[in-house]
């Protein structure tokens, strides 16, 4: 098998790791680490290249399933584990983000939080963060997944929750899976909805924000609420 071990010392991903840090490492690299031999036919950098190329990078990656990856020659149930193990690691330490009293205090503070958990998702969520009078988040909840239309989006479902964690205030979110985060009619109706039965109940809607590919928008802003 062809490792990590035959590279040259300086071109090691785990020399680098060490010498430079997990950030200086591409993609490809950081696989090589993780997967650390190859085969007799290619060196583990080209298996790295060759399971990158073969699920677009890490978007379908860190999704596949043991036997989509095993389905690649040179892959068998060992590194097929070791990978999903990682990005299950990574999803985790995700989350616990979402346990610490995150405050918001602007749109783009909204955005950092969910941006890249939300932009990756194939269908739309409609997410609603729930915060004290310090304008801390208490509480995530993804209301509904589907298309976004004010007859789904029920009042009900998004202000429940706020009175059972004594929220203040909320935020809502849903993502747009072609990456354009422009609102579309139904998104501002819902928006208006939500935001005259906020000021009924008394929980004020903060903003609505849509999640596109590194964009977001914030219909506060655009003067919807």
């Amino acid at each position: 098998m062809t490792g990590i071990r035959e590279m040259t010392k300086g071109d090691q991903p785990r020399e680098r790791m060490i010498s430079e840090g997990a950030g200086s490492l591409s993609n490809a690299e950081l696989l090589a680490v993780l997967l650390r031999t190859g085969s007799k036919a290619e060196s583990v950098m080209t298996l790295s290249n060759r399971i990158l190329s073969h699920f677009d990078g890490l978007r379908l990656l860190k999704d596949a399933t043991i036997e989509e990856i095993t389905s690649l020659h040179g892959i068998g149930t060992v590194k097929a584990i070791q990978l999903i193990a990682a990005f299950e690691l990574g999803r985790r330490m995700v989350r616990l983000e979402y346990k610490e009293r995150y405050s918001i205090r602007s749109p783009e503070d909204c955005a950092k939080y969910m941006m890249e958990e939300m932009r990756f998702l194939q269908q739309e969520h409609f997410v609603c963060l729930y915060l004290n009078t310090k304008n801390q988040v208490i509480h995530r909840q993804t209301v509904f997944i589907g298309s976004l239309n004010a007859s789904i989006v029920h009042p009900r479902e998004v202000f429940r929750e706020a009175f059972r964690r004594s929220a203040a205030s909320l935020i809502c979110l849903h993502n747009h899976p072609s990456g354009d985060p422009a609102p579309s009619r139904e998104d501002i109706e819902v928006t208006k909805r939500l935001a005259e039965c906020g000021k009924i109940m008394g929980v004020e809607l903060l903003d609505h924000l849509i999640i596109g590919e590194h964009r977001f928008v914030s219909l506060k802003e655009k003067g919807y609420i």
